[in-house]
């Protein structure tokens, strides 16, 4: 069992909780995940780390309650304990050499970019970041990126905070303001990758975007998350989460990730005790999150 040490609201859709897992928390790295599951009875969820404290022994996740596991985890209280806590899973982000990077985050991606963005800074990396969310109310970790970038530029789409536009605006205005990056680091929802992509392209600018798709074991064994990069699929827990985001290609991904779309349905109505066709029993792929994108 794996206790739970903290529950913070981030805001009305997100949940920021700190998990006792000490091996993990001495382990792992900013990019990679783990596969949680609640109880028995549970499915299983990929949840890339946010932060983690080896010394302390825990491990920071931060998700949305959009799908039937992550609704029952936002309800859940310190001093509870989930069943399976399992990680360090995928591969670390390959950040090593970067001198001026980009690290951008959309909405919940923002939580999975900032151990990127931290990891850059401590080692001396110039780091931009640039976080986009639909409203002021839904921006995340403002203070905690502050912290550990060189400028930080928060987007929204409605102009809530008074600097309406995409991430990819900003981007391409601080590509030609002469920002002479060897890095960017993209994640989010994968339209809003692709488009980082097809922006660095013309550039030459490395370009990594983490991956999210439906994933089961975590292992490589089900090849639900596979990815195509290139000219081949690949499988984001294994050789991923992050892949060359100029050889991604989003529309398969965007396709594949919404092929289930009617079964986390119904098991976000069975969660919330609405009457639906099918049921949630643990076997169906229940929770949209998705390693919190």
């Amino acid at each position: 069992m794996y206790p739970i040490e903290r529950v913070e609201p981030l805001n009305a859709e997100v949940t920021r909780m700190v998990v006792s897992a000490p091996e993990i928390a001495r382990k792992i790295r900013p990019g990679q995940f783990i596969m949680l599951r609640i109880d028995e009875v549970g499915e299983r969820i990929p949840l890339t780390m946010n932060d983690c404290d080896p010394e302390a022994g825990t491990v920071t996740i931060v998700f949305q309650a959009v799908g039937a596991t992550t609704m029952r985890l936002a309800q859940m209280k310190p001093g509870e304990a989930l069943l399976d806590f399992a990680g360090p899973l995928g591969n670390p982000t390959e950040l090593e050499g970067a001198k001026r990077a980009c690290v951008i985050g959309g909405g919940l991606g923002t939580a999975i970019a900032y151990p990127q963005a931290k990891w850059l800074y401590e080692h001396g990396v110039e780091v931009d970041v640039i976080t986009g969310f639909r409203n002021v109310d839904l921006v995340l970790l403002e203070d905690e990126i502050d912290a550990c970038s060189t400028r930080q530029i928060i987007m929204t789409d409605d102009g809530s905070n008074g600097n309406k536009g995409l991430v990819t605006q900003a981007l391409q205005q601080r590509i030609d303001e002469g920002a002479d990056y060897d890095l960017v680091l993209a994640v989010g929802p994968v339209i809003m990758m692709k488009f980082v992509a097809a922006t660095t392209k013309p550039y030459g600018i490395k370009t990594l975007v983490s991956m999210n798709p439906l994933m089961i074991d975590g292992t490589g064994m089900c090849g639900g998350c596979r990815v195509k990069v290139g000219d081949e699929y690949l499988h984001a827990c294994v050789d991923g989460p992050d892949f060359d985001g100029h050889l991604v290609d989003y529309d398969d991904a965007m396709r594949r990730g919404v092929m289930y779309r009617s079964f986390e349905s119904a098991a976000r109505d069975a969660a919330e005790g609405r009457d639906c066709n099918g049921g949630a029993d643990g076997t169906a792929p229940a929770d949209g999150e998705r390693k919190g994108a």
